[in-house]
């Protein structure tokens, strides 16, 4: 056999590689990095207690939530992989944010998209991923979202992003402007510039995994709390220090919370793990609407649950410092589900009751 004989190529053609990252770049570049805001807490009940909380702004990318930074993470990662090239097909397992920020990087680079998703999806959020230039695909349960990926992308010769595998891997977590880094680098000037607490949902497990690891890796004293909503396989795994919980059941609360422990999520780099009720969550992300006058969605309320009740240890214990959690979305995604009395008592919620320990918070700063 001859030399030119044993050759072959399998490689994406370089040019149009190169022109897609760059794309993608460019389009980092075009965007501010994302504001880190402090939550109005009242001064009264500190006593001589230095407390700050800070909302790491995440609505404000060009797709409006946190996953935007996965997007293009993944997207990246499957570039530089050679899993993407021209013409290629990208499909995901997502109903959610992810499929509306894929959408928009997939139109970005000309590529089709497909996103997989129960036939419950609501009209809005199948809204949001066809004006990205995205395509809706149906299953009947959540749980055949995953292998229905897996078939289309062999089926069409396409490439399954799966952020519940790759979001860990995607994302540089030692700095190159991640979240953890950002959030730090925010906080330099500041009072408590190392926080007591970095506090996060898990719904890929890759925004954990990523503040977790930067956390040690720059050796600071920062502990991870990580919430988790009901119906969720994180915390009995966490709890039990097992990979095989299986709940059967779907979150309630959108962008967090899994039936099975996804394989990006790293209990290891967790510090304290804490179980929000669906109705608090709920109070939460409405109370929070009404301090800052804007909505937030219902994960950014599993996370300031999650927040308050860390202040309150640190109020009681004497023990000054800040707590940094994240707005993950915009509560007008939500304006018929969350925000909306009929659909949640649809669903069984009813936060009215633990409104009132929000109310208690912020008067006293006592957490029960």
């Amino acid at each position: 056999m001859t030399d030119k004989a044993a050759r072959a190529t399998r490689s994406q053609p370089r040019s149009w590689v190169d022109n897609a990252v760059r794309l993608i770049e460019a389009d980092a570049r075009r965007s501010a990095d994302t504001h880190l805001l402090r939550y109005p807490l009242p001064t009264a009940w500190c006593d001589g207690v230095d407390v700050q909380l800070y909302l790491k702004d995440e609505t404000t990318h060009i797709t409006g939530s946190l996953k935007h930074r996965l997007a293009r993470s993944l997207f990246l990662y499957a570039l530089c992989n050679g899993w993407i090239g021209e013409g290629t097909t990208v499909i995901e397992a997502s109903s959610g944010s992810t499929a509306v920020s894929e959408a928009y990087f997939a139109a970005l680079l000309g590529v089709p998209f497909i996103a997989v998703m129960p036939s419950s999806t609501s009209a809005s959020k199948i809204a949001l991923i066809e004006s990205q230039g995205g395509r809706c695909h149906f299953v009947a349960e959540a749980s055949q979202v995953y292998a229905e990926a897996e078939r289309l992308a062999e089926e069409t010769g396409g490439h399954y992003l799966d952020q519940f595998t790759n979001a860990e891997r995607a994302t540089d977590w030692r700095g190159n402007n991640n979240i953890a880094e950002s959030i730090f680098e925010q906080l330099r000037e500041e009072a408590h510039p190392i926080p007591e607490w970095i506090v996060v949902g898990a719904g890929t497990g890759g925004t954990s995994a990523t503040i977790g690891r930067f956390i040690r890796y720059r050796r600071y004293a920062t502990r991870l709390c990580v919430v988790d909503p009901e119906n969720s396989a994180f915390f009995p795994a966490y709890a039990q220090g097992r990979r095989d919980v299986v709940t059967g059941r779907s979150s309630r609360i959108e962008g967090i919370g899994r039936p099975r422990v996804e394989p990006s999520f790293l209990p290891d780099v967790v510090d304290h793990m804490v179980v929000v009720p669906d109705a608090a969550s709920v109070a939460a992300a409405q109370h929070v609407s009404r301090v800052l006058g804007r909505r937030v969605g219902p994960s950014t309320g599993t996370n300031l649950w999650g927040a308050f009740g860390l202040l309150a240890e640190m109020i009681a214990d004497r023990r000054s410092g800040s707590v940094v959690t994240l707005l993950a979305d915009s509560g007008d995604r939500y304006a018929d589900t969350y925000f909306c009395d009929e659909w949640l008592t649809s669903h069984g919620l009813d936060p009215s009751a633990l409104a009132e320990v929000l109310v208690e918070f912020e008067r006293s700063g006592r957490w029960p």
